[in-house]
């Protein structure tokens, strides 16, 4: 599957520049950044949760592991849960399952991003494919997405 045409709608309207970078399949986000030989710190991937009932989504370092416990604090939540993957294949229609674009706005999602990838001059995420992936501006990308910028991410041990 290639990029979400919807992604690459999404992209041109806004007028922002953007590499598309194939790699070799890849199904985790470690994967692609090492098939793309480059820093885990740089590429991102998106978790979908329910917060309160409604999706958000979270965007964090491919090398993370996402903090509900984080997340609940900062959006000063009631009840916080992974979502199912049933419902990714629902809200996703056009990504294969497992490679979301990190663009939940496209999605009428909320998007929360660790800080640690705000930090960084380019993003790297999943483009609705496990074949390839997109790299922009972070700069670029929050003008698009507007996310909350927070701790909510661990480095697993």
């Amino acid at each position: 599957m290639p990029i979400s045409e919807k992604l690459q709608k999404l992209l041109q309207e806004e007028k922002v520049k953007y590499e598309i970078l194939p790699h070799p399949k890849a199904y985790t986000a470690q994967e692609v950044a090492h098939s793309l030989h480059t820093s885990g710190k740089q590429c991102a991937k998106a978790v979908i949760i329910t917060v309160d009932g409604k999706y958000h989504m979270a965007v964090i370092p491919a090398h993370h592991k996402v903090n509900l416990q984080k997340i609940k604090d900062i959006l000063k939540a009631i009840d916080i849960k992974l979502a199912k993957e049933d419902d990714l294949r629902t809200l996703f229609p056009d990504s294969e399952l497992g490679a979301e674009p990190a663009m939940g706005n496209l999605y009428n999602m909320p998007v929360l991003i660790a800080w640690q990838l705000a930090e960084k001059e380019e993003i790297i995420f999943n483009a609705g494919s496990h074949t390839e992936c997109i790299k922009m501006n972070y700069k670029d990308y929050e003008k698009i997405t507007k996310p909350i910028v927070g701790d909510i991410s661990d480095i697993p041990l």
